[in-house]
């Protein structure tokens, strides 16, 4: 192997570390049986992304005979022989956990998965077959596989049935295959003569026993569930592309049918079957996955949703109102009297949509401009924008059609909108517009005034009950006319002259969080306090990193709350002494970025939509934008320092690049995402103490926490 980079780690091994850190949840004891089970699903959903997309991308790579080393000095096909093996080690900690862990106690809880159809009860046999005549048997398509009839095109994602099946007649043994229908629930429920007892059995069982209703002329040799995994990454070339909208509805029909990077088997699978399935897919041994339990691990989360278990789940959290915002009416005269912090999913998603919604009913406002990336199914945004439209405002959407595996959603909401008088941009070339930003433009007595909303997630009213994140509303004049040129500069190409208070990615982002860093490697060399913490999704930019580590040199003491990738080294001697990585996974999905930098005592405080990866700060549009209203500064100050004191959710990175949780001993329990949900809970704002908690103390690392800081 070649000599690796000893500086980062590789990107996709610390993707790996991450759902490892999720699995952990899954195995932890002291969480909800049912919330263990979700996370276990949330692992191969993750999973299934990280094969289609970055295990795809090394598959291309390779396949071009590209030999470049990534930032860890590993060439694609390296890459790919080093996940192979983790990914097949991942997988079979997955099935431990739930073979050895999981079932066993779902069933001491009432609730028994069957796992074979020869384990059900006369009576259930008999339900089940009955079942699989009037519900299932109409629905499926058998397919034999002979010399007249070629193997057909397997759904990516989809789970099968393969079979030898014999033919009595010609004394030939064939391959055949089923899919399990995605229509039909996979998880069929069962009569129960146990008193207080769910009991499961999946929908592959009920139709691998009764194959031979569907294949009446020939005898059953064996049958195994398969599932495959094709390539779902795609380019385009937008500079020769004239119509993106149509070229993306193109590719996404591709996405089906690309190369098949992985194949999961049951690993009791016959030989002869696997093979003839290995020839008619066309892979190879390394991509085959053998799987000791149910294939497809998402389904754990219908489970989850089964009725009757709410004992072992978390108490439902409904999101607290935001204190001080009364009923949210007046939206405009409430942000005129100082800006306003948002912290989702603790406090209400509300503020956002009626900050659309009055917008589009009110006769001052003249119009409306807003990006959208992610919206959920039944937006309440998109209705007040088309409302907005039909009212006759000047209405400017930009959707993000490249949003990866939204592509379909967000191309029905382009076209929605369209209908409906907005005026409908779709980004810059060659970028992918990730910024989150609303811009109210409203007639007021005095003039035009500008109102802004600025956040760290999408504008999903769904996704925002479940991912942390932080929203700022103000009427600020400078970030107004920022806000103007953001807009203007994606609909019409033109890049302002100078920028107030937002830095904008890809033009100077990167340049302006350099400047940040830099200047506390500075006051630290001239013996000055230097001080950084910054929350993000991921870190992998080598550019950052190398910055990173120059300040850690200088004395500078780092702190790092990353959820996902992190190829940084933290507290290695002579490189990374001052650095501390840690990576919160609760029951909330961690989505805010926070930058705070001491400054000398002049605090900065700055919050957006980027991570610290290339792909943010050079290849995207991203907004960040600062926290100057003292209060406020507060509050997210505290944020920070709850989640570098929290011992129960916290993994630590080690200087080999794994993760630990923290020992316990002589530490307080605190669980930073459960706190933020008492607080709100009594009505608290997240700083009660603004007055006795200046601007210029700085935030203390996790060593310097006290107990007089958790509850």
């Amino acid at each position: 192997m070649a000599e690796k980079n000893p500086i980062f780690y590789n990107r996709e091994l610390s993707w790996l570390e991450f759902d490892k850190r999720c699995l952990s949840e899954a195995k932890d004891k002291t969480i909800p049986l049912f919330e263990r089970i979700k996370f276990l699903s949330i692992t191969a959903s993750n999973l299934d992304e990280f094969f289609m997309v970055r295990i795809a991308s090394l598959v291309d790579m390779v396949h071009a005979g590209y030999t470049k080393k990534d930032i860890a000095g590993m060439t694609a096909q390296e890459q790919l022989d080093a996940l192979r093996v983790s990914t097949k080690e991942f997988m079979k900690n997955q099935y431990q956990t739930l073979n050895r862990s999981l079932i066993p106690q779902l069933a001491q809880n009432g609730l028994k998965l069957v796992r074979h159809y020869e384990d059900l009860t006369p009576k259930q046999a008999k339900y089940v077959d009955k079942y699989f005549e009037k519900d299932v048997y109409p629905v499926l398509t058998p397919m034999a596989v002979d010399s007249s009839r070629p193997f057909p095109l397997v759904r990516n994602k989809s789970l099968n049935i393969g079979a030898l099946i014999y033919d009595k007649k010609k004394d030939v043994t064939d391959i055949a295959t089923v899919q399990v229908p995605s229509v039909l629930p996979r998880i069929v429920r069962l009569p129960s003569d146990e008193k207080d007892v769910t009991e499961i059995i999946l929908l592959e069982e009920v139709i691998e026993k009764n194959l031979d209703k569907l294949f009446l002329s020939y005898d059953i040799v064996c049958a195994y569930p398969y599932r495959i995994m094709r390539n779902a990454d795609f380019s385009i070339d937008e500079e020769e592309t004239a119509d993106l909208l149509k070229e993306i509805e193109k590719q996404l029909k591709q996405r089906q049918w690309g190369e098949v990077i992985r194949l999961e088997v049951d690993e009791a699978m016959d030989k002869k079957l696997l093979k003839e399935l290995k020839k008619h897919l066309g892979v190879e041994e390394e991509v085959v996955y053998k799987i000791n339990g149910p294939l497809d691990l998402t389904f754990l989360m219908k489970v989850n949703g089964i009725e009757g278990f709410d004992h072992l789940k978390y108490p439902k959290y409904a999101p607290q109102p935001v204190p001080g915002m009364g009923d949210y009416s007046h939206i405009f005269d409430r942000i005129k009297k100082g800006d306003i912090l948002l912290f989702h999913p603790y406090y209400e998603f509300t503020p956002v949509i009626e900050f659309i919604r009055q917008a589009a009913n009110d006769p001052d406002v003249l119009a409306i401009k807003q990006t959208l990336y992610r919206v959920s199914g039944n937006s309440p945004i998109i209705a007040a924008l088309e409302q907005a439209a039909e009212n006759g405002k000047q209405v400017t959407v930009l959707v993000e059609l490249k949003a990866r595996f939204d592509e379909e959603n967000n191309i029905a909401w382009a076209k929605r909108l369209e209908q409906a008088g907005c005026h409908v941009i779709y980004g810059l070339v060659g970028l992918k517009t990730h910024s989150k930003i609303a811009l109210v433009v409203r007639r007021e007595e005095d003039g035009i005034r500008r109102y802004v909303h600025l956040g760290t997630g999408n504008y999903n009213d769904q996704t925002a009950k479940l991912y942390t994140d932080m929203g700022l509303l103000t009427c600020s004049d400078a970030i107004g006319e920022d806000a103007t040129a953001v807009f203007n500069m994606l609909s019409g190409y033109s890049e302002p002259k100078k920028w107030n208070k937002l830095a904008v990615a890809p033009i100077w982002l990167k340049d302006k969080f350099l400047m940040l860093i830099n200047r506390e490697a500075e006051n630290a060399r001239q013996g000055k306090k230097g001080r950084i913490v910054a929350k993000m999704n991921s870190l992998c930019d080598p550019v950052i990193m190398t910055a990173l580590y120059d300040a850690s040199k200088a004395g500078v003491k780092i702190d790092l709350i990353v959820r996902g990738i992190c190829c940084i080294k933290a507290g290695v001697p002579g490189l990374s002494e001052n650095i501390s990585v840690r990576s919160i996974v609760g029951n909330y999905l961690e989505h805010s970025r926070i930058f705070y930098f001491y400054n000398d005592g002049f605090e900065d405080i700055y919050m957006g939509s980027a991570d610290w990866m290339p792909r943010n700060l050079d290849k995207r549009v991203e907004i960040t934008f600062p926290v100057e209203d003292p209060g406020l500064k507060a509050k997210v100050k505290e944020i920070l320092q709850v989640q570098l004191a929290d011992t129960l959710k916290a993994h630590i990175m080690q200087p080999d690049g794994s993760y630990v949780k923290q020992d316990l001993r002589g530490k307080t329990r605190l669980d930073s995402q459960m706190y933020f949900v008492k607080k709100a809970q009594a009505g608290q704002e997240i700083e009660d103490d603004v007055e006795n908690k200046r601007v210029f103390i700085p935030i203390e690392s996790h060593e310097d926490e006290t107990d007089s800081q958790t509850e």
